[in-house]
């Protein structure tokens, strides 16, 4: 019969021969891979990363854009108010010092009972005509007077709104600074990342040209396309002009120019003042629709749900933009981008 005998066990000595090993094992790997060098970043996330910051900080831009023009615009009513304030301070300290003179005067003809004077006067005439003349200038004044002071409430309550709606867009304009600094962070962070790809990757990303949403084309000569007419005229030679110049957020020219500070300055060029924001100049002037089809040169083309990007339709299917940081002025294909509305100005 056979004998069934137990395996021997290991000593306790060799087990913690073999624990120590493994942890040993264990300790190395995960030092060698601490050690090991990074994985080099995927051209085709960055480009994504960067092209949604980007979004982002143009997007940003065209709001601190509308904020600071109406902030402009409340500083002026401001600075109007308080000079109608001080207009206003001036008349009255003028009517009061010549009010001041008419009771001095009065006071002295008015110390003895106006009938007693009429008794005592050699001429009761004359005392009647002045007695007269003195109620008609002080009745005058007075309504004067009460006038001022009704229209100095007035100019004082306006100044108080005003200063309260400064206050709140100086607020707000704070807020999108804020913002605006947290998507240039985000930035950095993507600088980062582009600096360990090589200087045709990273200039292919901020030109647009690294994959299915480059916003570039070749620079345009002017004699190759359709004739405008009128002041659009002026506007499309004004803005391909300006091919190659940088795009700066919240730039208005005449080197540099953001999307809707582009469209600003061309028509400034041909006397006509447009709306600071592409969102304001996506409701400016006659709706064309959708359909870059019916588009003429000079026709703004506002893209996205939320307008925050505009170009210039020029003909044959183009328009000249300023298209974002780190880019320049340039043309596209009108329908590269989505359109949200095409307006004639």
């Amino acid at each position: 019969m056979a004998s069934h005998r137990r395996p021997k066990q290991p000593s306790r000595a060799r087990i913690s021969v073999f624990t120590a090993a493994a942890a040993t094992a264990v300790a190395l790997t995960a030092q060698a891979s601490a050690h090991a060098a990074p994985a080099q970043p995927n051209k085709d996330e960055v480009k994504a990363q960067v092209d949604k910051l980007l979004e982002e900080q143009e997007q940003a831009a065209e709001k601190y854009n509308g904020a600071k023009e109406r902030a402009d615009q409340l500083r002026k009513q401001a600075a109007d108010l308080q000079d109608q304030v001080a207009r206003g301070q001036e008349q009255l300290t003028e009517l009061a010092s010549g009010l001041s003179v008419v009771a001095a005067d009065q006071y002295r003809q008015g110390g003895v009972d106006p009938s007693m004077q009429l008794m005592l006067s050699s001429d009761p005439d004359q005392y009647l005509t002045k007695a007269s003349s003195f109620d008609q200038a002080a009745t005058t004044q007075a309504d004067t007077l009460k006038s001022l002071k009704d229209q100095q409430r007035r100019l004082d309550q306006q100044k108080q709104e005003a200063a309260q709606v400064l206050s709140e867009l100086d607020s707000q304009t704070q807020a999108l600074n804020d913002a605006k600094n947290d998507v240039n962070s985000k930035l950095a962070e993507a600088q980062k990342l582009l600096s360990k790809l090589n200087a045709a990757d990273r200039a292919a990303i901020l030109r647009g040209t690294g994959g299915s949403a480059s916003r570039s084309a070749s620079r345009v000569d002017p004699a190759t396309l359709p004739k405008a007419s009128g002041y659009a005229a002026t506007a499309v030679a004004a803005a391909l002009g300006k091919q190659g110049s940088p795009y700066v957020w919240g730039a208005t020219g005449s080197s540099t120019f953001d999307c809707s500070g582009l469209m600003v300055w061309a028509y400034k060029q041909a006397g006509v003042s447009l709306p600071r924001t592409s969102q304001s100049q996506g409701s400016y002037g006659v709706n064309v629709g959708t359909d870059w089809h019916n588009a003429q040169p000079g026709d703004l083309v506002v893209y996205y749900s939320d307008r925050h990007h505009v170009g210039m339709y020029i003909g044959n299917g183009l328009v000249v933009h300023a298209p974002r940081t780190g880019d320049v002025v340039k043309t596209m294909k009108v329908d590269t981008l989505p359109i949200s509305t095409i307006r004639r100005v």
